[in-house]
């Protein structure tokens, strides 16, 4: 195996990574997002625990798709390569920052009786803290995903290291995914109608991570010279 396919399968796995981190997170998040009285009550601190450390999963992924990938996708352009690794490593602050916002959350339930507080300050402080998460689930998971889709989609599909039909899947709906969370930022579209519009970037991360797991890249300009990690090294080599 050349390490240009080791590459591609390395970071298709890395995507389907992400897909399930950040499903898995979302869905163990929700008696601490969506129950008003959170933390006044007994909580459900290990499912909402377990779903932090999904998404420290899916940060780490975000991460290494760009490193992943970078090496390769480079050759089309540098420049634009460059900017997809700095754009997911702002999805992944981003996402971290909601991180902690959970975080806190729990430890505002746990703590916040046995420090004295108000039960009224509790809830308004928890408040406080599922409306930060929720807006760096907006900005970052959508806004800044969106414009890293666009980017990594351009590169394929310029370069045709996969079917060209996948890579208009994220050059459609990278944009698509990143206006519809302005427009609910401005209070013009509502967060249920966003959540379908992010379903062809979903389509695009997956069937990309699919082909490239299983495929690998296409043949194409970029991978028809190997890389000096794909050469063997001199000292391995038999005279």
């Amino acid at each position: 195996m050349t390490a240009t396919r080791k590459t591609a399968l390395v970071a298709g796995v890395l995507f389907l990574i992400t897909e399930v981190s950040a499903i898995a997170g979302l869905a163990l998040y929700q008696p601490a997002l969506t129950d008003p009285n959170y933390v006044g009550g007994a909580g459900a601190d290990a499912r909402v625990l377990l779903g932090a450390l999904s998404e420290l999963i899916l940060v780490m992924s975000v991460i290494g798709t760009a490193v992943t990938l970078y090496p390769v996708i480079r050759r089309q352009n540098e420049g634009i390569a460059l900017a997809h690794v700095a754009g997911r490593l702002l999805e992944a602050a981003i996402i971290t920052v909601g991180i902690v916002s959970v975080l806190a959350l729990v430890t505002l339930q746990q703590d916040g009786a046995a420090a004295g507080t108000d039960d009224g300050a509790i809830v308004a402080a928890g408040q406080v803290l599922v409306a930060v998460h929720d807006w760096t689930f907006l900005l970052g998971p959508s806004v800044v995903l969106g414009m890293n889709s666009l980017l990594l989609a351009y590169l394929v599909y310029r370069s045709q290291l996969v079917p060209r039909f996948i890579a208009l899947l994220g050059l459609v709906g990278g944009p698509l995914v990143s206006t519809s969370a302005v427009a609910v930022l401005f209070g013009l579209y509502s967060p249920t109608s966003h959540t379908v519009s992010a379903l062809p970037v979903f389509a695009w991360e997956v069937s990309f991570a699919v082909y490239l797991i299983v495929k690998g890249f296409k043949p194409s300009r970029i991978t028809a010279h190997p890389t000096a990690s794909d050469q063997p090294h001199p000292e391995l080599s038999v005279a």
